[in-house]
């Protein structure tokens, strides 16, 4: 089994602090950001999992809306500050923006947390929905479209833009080519082509990738491992402490069976060796370890 003993816990974050979380991963400095939160509706983020089950775990608004968490992971390695997800952005519609009532945060964040734009070597983008990805590039007044990272390697799944540019009715909405075609056609965003899944590439030592399809067809998690511990950046295979049930998949999940078989998968490595999972969209408890209950139902052991 691998512990995490030598991780420093932060103290629980109020819901308006821009650090959501920081600890250590063996010689690793894990910062959780935020892009702040966002608005979903509450059925849609849940699927067919009925709403008086899921409004115990999570509130809903007036109008069935449910907030969440645009949660952006940053590792310091010795050699390298490694972005983990961009959130939103700023490149929404008025329309889009006033429905999802996102907050446009992370350079405040980022800042909080001493991490200077230019200083970031590597970004990874585990799939390209808007909400993953905005913070790629930024808007500026005049209407172009700039690198965030100017010094950055940016890597997504090559699959995922392929996807993207068929604007498919089921989900064309989610992808906006401005967060990630400047950056193909500048060079500086590398397309991942492995399967993720027998072969896990890694992007710099400590970290890689992994396909956990289901969300998307080449949804991937990030592992980050020093010294024998690991933390994993699961991304919309789990997006939050809420949806620990593999049956709770929601209703934007291209495969949801797939999903249920991928969280099963996951499970059998991150429970027994105590993982720190890191949620992308719970912005109450960004990271977490995860246990079995009497029930042999996963839930929340301890957070971070």
């Amino acid at each position: 089994m691998v512990g995490m003993t030598d991780a420093t816990p932060s103290p629980r974050p109020a819901p308006t602090d821009l650090i959501r979380a920081r600890t250590q991963v063996g010689d690793f400095e894990l910062t959780v950001c935020t892009d702040g939160t966002y608005v979903l509706d509450g059925g849609a983020t849940f699927g067919v999992v009925p709403k008086p089950m899921w409004q115990k775990r999570v509130p809903a608004d007036e109008q069935n809306r449910v907030v969440l968490g645009l949660n952006t992971a940053v590792v310091r390695t010795s050699a390298h500050t490694v972005v983990i997800e961009t959130g939103i952005g700023n490149k929404q519609s008025p329309k889009m923006r006033e429905i999802h009532q996102n907050q446009e945060l992370l350079p405040q964040s980022l800042a909080a947390a001493g991490v200077r734009p230019e200083e970031v070597s590597i970004v990874i983008n585990s799939h390209l929905h808007f909400d993953h990805c905005g913070w790629n590039t930024t808007l500026q007044p005049d209407g172009s479209v700039t690198p965030t990272f100017p010094n950055a390697r940016y890597f997504a799944h090559r699959g995922e833009v392929e996807h993207g540019h068929l604007q498919l009715e089921r989900d064309r909405v989610s992808y906006l080519s401005p967060n990630y075609d400047p950056l193909i056609e500048s060079g500086q965003m590398t397309l991942l082509t492995t399967d993720g899944i027998r072969s896990n590439p890694q992007i710099v030592p400590g970290i890689s990738v992994e396909l956990f399809p289901g969300h998307t067809r080449q949804l991937m998690g990030i592992h980050i491992e020093s010294r024998g511990q690991r933390a994993c950046y699961i991304s919309d295979l789990i997006p939050s402490s809420a949806h620990l049930d593999p049956t709770w998949v929601p209703a934007f999940d291209l495969d949801p069976l797939e999903t249920i078989a991928q969280r099963k998968r996951f499970y059998q490595r991150a429970i027994p060796e105590e993982w720190l999972v890191i949620f992308t969209h719970d912005h109450n408890t960004p990271t977490a370890r995860i246990g079995l209950n009497e029930k042999g139902k996963p839930f929340v052991k301890s957070f971070l």
